[in-house]
């Protein structure tokens, strides 16, 4: 058993995946924002943000967004937006750490806006999959905090549509990803990974997707298109 040490790391970003979340601005003009402080729990994902970002407000004022999840060979795309933002003027914290000011941010990242479905925020046509979902609630992170409060937020996301590439779908079905075929962008400490090969057979791998198949899938499926 090798040693072991009580550290203060400042972060502790283990490894998540990589989302560029899409909003809409207060003009009407999307928003793309790289995030990794994600998960999933059924049709349920849980976004951290803070509560001063341009994506926040968006979120807070429009209650929709698209979860687009980019493939490790969408780093360099991924990274074009790192140190940008859609607030203007750039916040004073943010520009101390070298933001600057993108309106465009498909066109900084070199990605394709494609219309959702059921929500105004598009989708990016490049990232395999892409998620539209609407805000079902917001809970503030580290309010027993005074030097925190009010700082940071976490929105609680409802999906209404999942859209994947094709080439993604495990063969023979119609709702299932060959995790062999996905291969997210990590984010691990502020650096890039990609998802290595499977390296062991999973027992829980032997319960059927399907039973977890919960009822938000079939509120999704009554999502009005948008016009």
């Amino acid at each position: 058993m090798p040693p072991s040490a009580a550290i203060e790391p400042g972060i502790l970003y283990f490894g998540t995946p990589v989302v560029l979340l899409a909003t809409a601005n207060e003009d009407g003009t999307p928003n793309l924002a790289p995030m990794s402080s994600a998960f999933w729990l059924g049709w349920r994902g849980v976004l951290g943000l803070g509560a001063a970002s341009q994506t926040a407000r968006n979120l807070l004022r429009t209650r929709e967004c698209v979860l687009n999840l980019p493939s490790d060979s969408l780093a360099a795309a991924v990274d074009r937006l790192a140190l940008t933002t859609g607030t203007a003027p750039v916040p004073p914290r943010k520009y101390a750490r070298g933001y600057r000011h993108v309106a465009d941010k498909f066109a900084r990242a070199g990605l394709t806006p494609v219309p959702s479905e059921t929500v105004e925020p598009p989708r990016a046509g490049e990232c395999p999959v892409a998620m539209e979902a609407v805000v079902e609630a917001v809970h503030p992170i580290g309010e027993d905090d005074e030097a925190q409060r009010g700082k940071i937020l976490t929105f609680e996301v409802r999906v209404q549509r999942v859209h994947v590439h094709e080439d993604i779908r495990a063969e023979g079905t119609a709702d299932r990803i060959d995790p062999d075929r996905w291969r997210p962008l990590i984010m691990s400490f502020q650096h890039f990974y990609g998802l290595g090969p499977r390296v062991h057979l999973s027992t829980l791998a032997s319960i059927p997707e399907r039973l977890y198949r919960g009822p938000d899938i079939d509120r999704a499926r009554q999502a009005p298109h948008r016009p």
